[in-house]
């Protein structure tokens, strides 16, 4: 199958979401532009790290001088659920973020990752290549991986970051011994030596 690359440019909205219960849900980062929505799956972590990036570039690119928001306008906070329909296009996995100069914009991209399929077709012949860096796939390329990209101006990045970290934090609350996340009916803690806390 041909390498799709979903390039929303400057959407309308982008936002990160979830589908689920603290402890089950799935977590999604969703673009739209008119019509057109994209929505691809990834990790609670990789959520998390991309929000704090986001965040520590809007740091930087203010201590150089640009017009970073420090709070948002009511208007601008996307407390909306997740548009439908809700079609997963890829799993993420891996994300870039870049700063342009140019634009005064961030831009966000989030690649697939490898099919598993594909992965163990070449194992054999590929074991003494494993150490080697994986090298960048232009994006005129047709064998690469899927793509999103967006690019936000600092107002809608700061908004996509602070609601990342709200959706993030909203799961199921840390144990106050251990710090790993608390079902409904407790967990087996460690620092009680594995008794139900």
């Amino acid at each position: 199958m041909s390498r799709r690359i979903y390039d929303y440019g400057l959407p309308d909205r982008f936002v990160a979401g979830t589908v689920g219960q603290p402890g089950n849900r799935t977590f999604f980062l969703q673009a739209r532009r008119g019509g057109s929505i994209v929505s691809v799956v990834l990790e609670k972590v990789q959520v998390q790290v991309l929000a704090e990036r986001i965040a520590l570039l809007l740091a930087e690119v203010a201590r150089r001088g640009v017009r970073v928001p420090e709070a948002l306008a009511p208007a601008d906070d996307d407390t909306a659920p997740l548009d439908e329909p809700l079609v997963e296009a890829f799993r993420v996995g891996t994300m870039t973020i870049a700063w342009n100069g140019d634009s005064d914009e961030i831009v966000v991209e989030a690649r697939a990752r490898p099919d598993d399929d594909e992965d163990d077709e070449g194992d054999e012949e590929d074991d003494e290549d494993d150490d080697e860096e994986e090298i960048e796939v232009a994006d005129d390329d047709p064998d690469g991986p899927d793509l999103v990209r967006v690019r936000l101006t600092p107002t809608r990045a700061r908004a996509f970051a602070e609601r990342a970290l709200r959706t993030v934090a909203s799961g199921r609350p840390p144990c106050p011994l251990c710090g790993q996340p608390l079902d409904p009916a407790g967990h087996l803690c460690p620092r009680r030596n594995g008794y139900v806390h």
